[in-house]
Formats: C-alpha cells, sequence, structure tokens
C-alpha cells in the first residue's frame, strides 16, 4: 500500500500541496513568530508555499493572523521575508 502524503493548505495561495513542498511558520508559546525549517518544532503551524508572491498573498489576506488568531506586527513579516529569501 502506498504511504499517505501529508498535505497542507498554503496561507499565502490557499493551494493544498504535500507538506515537504512548503515552510512552516511557527507560533512559540512565548508568542513569537519564527521560521520552522525542519517542521518538527513545537507550537501552532502555520505552511507557505516556498515562493515571494505567497509571502505577499499572505500579507495581503492576513493568512498568519488568522491561523494564529493575533495581529502580528510588521517587523515579523520583514524578518520572514528576509529569511525565506536566505533560505531561497
Amino acid at each position: 500500500m502506498a504511504k499517505k502524503i501529508p498535505m497542507r493548505q498554503c496561507i499565502g495561495c490557499k493551494e493544498m500541496r504535500p507538506k515537504k513542498e512548503l515552510i512552516r511558520i511557527l507560533k512559540t508559546s512565548e508568542g513569537g513568530i519564527i521560521l520552522d525549517a525542519t517542521g518538527k518544532k513545537n507550537g501552532r503551524g502555520a505552511y507557505l508555499c516556498k515562493r515571494e508572491t505567497c509571502m505577499e498573498e499572505a500579507i495581503k489576506g492576513r493568512g498568519l493572523e488568522r491561523s494564529f488568531k493575533m495581529s502580528i506586527p510588521k517587523e515579523v513579516y520583514e524578518n520572514l521575508k528576509k529569511e525565506l529569501t536566505e533560505l531561497g
């Protein structure tokens, strides 16, 4: 029997994709928001495609704010954008 591939929805483009193709953004227990490259850290996660346009859509559509049920400061988005470009 084929192994089931976990699917997650991108908060930017709203497309369902295999979990491995997406980047996990994590809300830590302290309320901080970080990029989880391993996808294994504890906390509430939201998923984003590796495309720049998806990040823009997530900001415009307030995808992260909806996922984490909190308002997100501009600096957090700037940091995430920077980390995203570093990942390539």
